[in-house]
């Protein structure tokens, strides 16, 4: 018997059974409630359940995930399609009108200028567009749905513990995948490498300061050497890799880098 046919109670009954998923949004409201007291078990409070139980299944959201087309792309029509000169003219711009700001971060952890601004520039063209997508929404549908659960799993609870902390609302607003502010962290993953980069004691990832330090302090502690290099062979490319699995992206966050700091 699938484990998502068993009764409600009888899956709240057992703490060791995991939650269900499933591939449509049949099941998705039964489910938030076993998905609730995993979270409880894991640490998330009455506001984090709360923005759960009132979350939506986002076909949106499994529309985007299943249509990432132009990771498939060749490395040059991908530069062509998301706008790579664009980027390094802004991204130099950017560099230059803010150079303090920059050098401060490289002076911190280590990561170039060019790096920073190749990915805000390709996440979310330097700010203009942070998402139009409820976060935990869509998290908690890509944590149900089957293709990715165990994936997804994680950057729920931290979402989730995000809200407890006052720094998400359950009416935030991300990408298709829950990814937030200038750089588009997973909740997981600001949860875990926030950083207070304004000093105004609250990490919003919404803030460019926040955002840019929070993402250097990421690159870091995936193991960033500072004074390396980022091109393929170098030391740093591999960190690169931890942003973001497609290579074709890998590529393009490494040639636009170089050219801005060029």
């Amino acid at each position: 018997m699938l484990i998502k046919s068993l009764p409600l109670l009888l899956l709240l009954a057992s703490p060791a059974v995991a939650a269900p998923c499933g591939n449509t949004s049949a099941g998705f409201e039964d489910w938030k409630s076993v998905m609730a007291a995993e979270a409880k078990a894991e640490g998330v409070g009455k506001a984090g359940r709360a923005a759960l139980m009132g979350a939506s299944y986002s076909k949106a959201t499994i529309a985007a995930d299943r249509n990432q087309k132009s990771f498939k792309y060749t490395l040059e029509k991908f530069l062509k399609v998301r706008g790579a000169d664009t980027i390094v003219a802004q991204g130099r711009a950017r560099k230059a009108k803010n150079a303090e700001f920059y050098a401060a971060l490289e002076a911190q952890y280590g990561v170039p200028a060019g790096v920073l601004l190749a990915i805000h520039g390709m996440e979310t063209g330097f700010g203009h567009f942070m998402g139009d997508t409820n976060v935990v929404s869509a998290i908690a549908t890509l944590t149900w749905d089957c293709r990715r659960s165990d994936y997804f799993h994680p950057h729920l609870i931290g979402a989730l513990k995000l809200v407890d902390l006052g720094e998400l609302s359950p009416s935030s607003v991300g990408a298709k995948h829950g990814e937030l502010g200038h750089t588009q962290f997973l909740p997981g993953n600001a949860l875990q490498y926030g950083v207070d980069g304004d000093g105004d004691g609250k990490i919003d990832l919404t803030n460019l300061a926040d955002a840019l330090a929070t993402t250097a302090n990421y690159l870091r502690q995936k193991g960033w050497q500072p004074g390396q290099g980022y091109q393929q062979g170098e030391p740093n490319y591999a960190v690169i890799k931890e942003w973001n699995a497609a290579s074709v992206y890998q590529q393009a966050i490494a040639l636009m880098g170089e050219k801005i700091d060029r």
